[in-house]
């Protein structure tokens, strides 16, 4: 199983790739900053590989510190985490606990789901995006903060689950799908998804995984497709992004990864109202 997710991924990475050069090969790059990009790339998906997740963060990054519009912030997200999610993928996926039925049908669920969702969202205009942006990002703060606060559940030891269960799973694994294209990271739904169906943390990881490792490609080119992304940006990040994710795996033991989710939670707060604020005042 661990073999064949393996040659999957690489062939999703190819497809997408694919995609992600012709179109940077044929456009002209936006006037940003490399540096600033590597960085942020380099530290988001720096604390992703700790289990923090990048997406909040990096929408708040690419708000303070990059001229990039609000209405492409959703494909750049996408875009940029792309390869770097993969690559996470390739790393960490290492033993297949989960029932092949359960683990496939739901990761077909949110790819699916996510192409969607990539198709309506790169049609919205820069206020739409806001508003969404800004309720996606409300909704990843309460979900860190009741993660930290031991809130979430718990789940079970079952290694997969069948009937209405299942059923009822995949639905919800393709509404996650289709808002992880609208900046809502998959982890923390997914999670407490699988826990309330009486999975466990570490079973449901790497349904998680999976599912952000095979939507992402999709939902991208969809991205792509339509120009709604930054390309300049989306290339630093992904680059940037894989030194992070190395060192994060090979070089760190031990963090005050509590203290930085709260941080994290103050910072996407803030990004969250300015976005609602922005959309409110109708710039």
């Amino acid at each position: 199983m661990v073999l064949i997710l393996q040659i999957l991924l690489l062939a999703f990475a190819l497809y997408f790739l694919f995609f992600l050069v012709k179109d940077i090969k044929e456009s002209q790059l936006e006037n940003e900053s490399t540096i600033k990009a590597a960085i942020i790339g380099f530290i988001t998906n720096f604390f992703d590989a700790l289990g923090i997740g990048s997406f909040a963060p990096l929408t708040a990054m690419f708000r303070q510190f990059t001229n990039i519009k609000d209405r492409v912030l959703p494909g750049t997200l996408n875009v940029s985490c792309a390869i770097p999610v993969m690559f996470e993928a390739f790393l960490f996926i290492s033993g297949i606990e989960v029932e092949p039925l359960t683990l496939i049908s739901l990761i077909v669920a949110a790819t699916v789901g996510s192409y969607a969702g990539a198709g309506f969202v790169s049609k919205m205009d820069e206020q739409k995006v806001r508003y969404v942006m800004g309720c996606a990002l409300l909704i990843t703060a309460v979900m860190m903060v009741l993660d930290s606060l031991g809130l979430m559940p718990t789940g079970g030891d079952a290694t997969g689950i069948g009937g209405c269960k299942l059923i009822l799973a995949i639905i919800l694994n393709f509404i996650f799908g289709a808002l992880m294209t609208a900046g809502i990271g998959l982890y923390a739904p997914c999670m407490a998804m699988v826990s309330l169906f009486g999975m466990s943390p570490r079973i449901a990881f790497p349904i998680m995984m999976g599912s952000c490792a095979f939507l992402m490609p999709v939902a991208s080119v969809r991205f792509i497709k339509e120009k709604s992304y930054n390309r300049k940006l989306s290339l630093v990040v992904t680059i940037s992004a894989l030194f992070g994710i190395i060192i994060a795996v090979k070089l760190v033991k031990e963090l005050p990864l509590e203290i930085l989710k709260w941080l994290v939670v103050a910072v996407v707060l803030y990004t969250a109202i300015t976005l609602l604020k922005d959309a409110r005042s109708k710039k």
